[in-house]
């Protein structure tokens, strides 16, 4: 009965997070709101998706997603749905993006489909 104690033990260790080496963040959903008093252009070319590239590099690196966006027909406004572990986070990484966080709220999903 040794070896199989000694497989359940492997198992365990092997489902089971090891607290001490990874930090595991409990993020939450937000809608941030931007305002782009000249409007947002992001151009449909390489510059474009690298610029785009960029801004989820910066966020990555403080543990933040971005899901997606919103954009208003004049491009003054968006509406971007993020994951992260805190408003702070966000409104840091948007520092560092030199985007503008006008408001930030949290959020969860409402799905019309859920009540049938």
């Amino acid at each position: 009965m040794a070896g199989v104690s000694a497989i359940h033990n492997l198992r365990r260790k092997a489902i089971l997070p090891d607290h001490h080496t990874r930090k595991e963040v409990p993020m939450a959903r937000f809608m941030v709101e931007r305002s782009f008093p000249d409007g947002l252009e992001i151009p449909l070319t390489e510059q474009g998706a690298q610029a785009c590239l960029s801004v989820v590099g910066t966020n990555a690196e403080l543990g933040v997603t971005w899901v997606h966006s919103y954009v208003t027909e004049d491009h003054k406004k968006t509406f971007c749905i993020y994951d992260a572990p805190s408003p702070e986070a966000i409104r840091k990484a948007a520092k560092l993006n030199q985007l503008p966080a006008d408001e930030i709220t949290p959020v969860r999903v409402l799905d019309p489909y859920f009540y049938r």
